[in-house]
């Protein structure tokens, strides 16, 4: 007999709405991992089980919804529901989601399921704990284009999990302009015009500055945003209100100024220099996973 059916909880699922696209990823690496079929289904024809998701250590879970689109992609009449919202901490030992269904569907999705909900529950976590540094400080933590290829969108996802915000999606979300572009385009200000003259007009212009002079420049010029790349503390404390001060003055209006090449333990050494932002790739480039753990019950037919 089976125990009564687990509700859908459509307001946790509804974090991360699965669209024709990622469906079709999510199908890819079932795919990958299936193959011709899994070789282990004979010994489990036409038996159902229930199983749930355990978290085995702290952190911050990503990616629950996912996890239920790979299983309902190999049996749409699994029931489930998740016990823990997207961005939600979790304890050691917690429960995070039940599923019901054919057991054969449930072990064939578990380790793709597993895998990609560990990935982006460890960049959460790890997210969250830079973002705990700078709290009270009104400076935001933002990621970078250091991402996976293919996993893009849901690690970008993952950091906004963790407290974090997304810079640029893609090399079409905003004009970043580095050392070799104003070399090539003759300097700061040649290199933002040529952006201006050719982009929509809601484009943002941010230019990486490895010097003052350099960030001066790129205030004079307009910027949309400065990334002031490995100044320290003390440098930016002292150029920080000068940028401010050259900007109101330029009448360029505001401008964002960000930190970068700051290490993971200096965040709140950073917090107090009058900066917005500052970015780092370390959530999803140094990340640990987040260990999860999937406990089956056989059901009787």
């Amino acid at each position: 007999m089976h125990g009564p059916h687990l509700p859908v909880s459509p307001a946790l699922e509804a974090q991360l709405p699965v669209s024709p696209a990622l469906e079709a990823q999510l199908r890819a690496w079932l795919a990958e991992d299936i193959g011709r079929g899994d070789l282990t289904a004979p010994a489990l024809l036409g038996r159902q089980a229930e199983a749930h998701w355990i978290a085995k250590a702290e952190g911050v879970i990503c990616g629950g919804p996912l996890a239920l689109a790979l299983f309902r992609l190999l049996d749409p009449q699994l029931e489930g529901r998740l016990l823990v919202a997207d961005g939600a901490p979790v304890a050691t030992g917690q429960r995070l989601l039940e599923v019901r269904g054919d057991a054969a569907a449930l072990v064939a999705a578990e380790r793709t399921a597993l895998n990609l909900v560990m990935r982006l529950s460890g960049i959460a976590t790890a997210t969250a704990a830079l973002v705990g540094q700078l709290a009270g400080s009104g400076v935001r933590l933002a990621d970078t284009r250091k991402t996976t290829p293919g996993l893009r969108v849901l690690e970008k996802y993952a950091v906004r999990c963790g407290g974090g915000l997304n810079h640029r999606l893609g090399l079409d979300d905003a004009a970043m302009l580095k050392e070799n572009h104003l070399a090539w385009a003759g300097g700061v200000g040649p290199a933002i015009a040529a952006v201006r003259s050719s982009s929509p007009w809601p484009c943002r212009v941010i230019v990486e500055a490895e010097t003052a002079a350099e960030a001066e420049a790129a205030v004079r010029a307009g910027a949309d945003g400065v990334l002031l790349d490995e100044f320290s503390p003390a440098e930016l404390t002292s150029l920080v209100p000068r940028l401010r001060a050259l900007a109101a003055e330029s009448g360029c209006g505001s401008v964002v100024l960000e930190a970068s090449g700051v290490a993971h333990d200096q965040l709140s050494a950073y917090a107090t220099c009058g900066i917005d932002l500052i970015s780092s790739s370390a959530p999803i480039t140094r990340s640990p996973w987040l260990d999860l753990s999937m406990r089956f019950t056989p059901l009787l037919a």
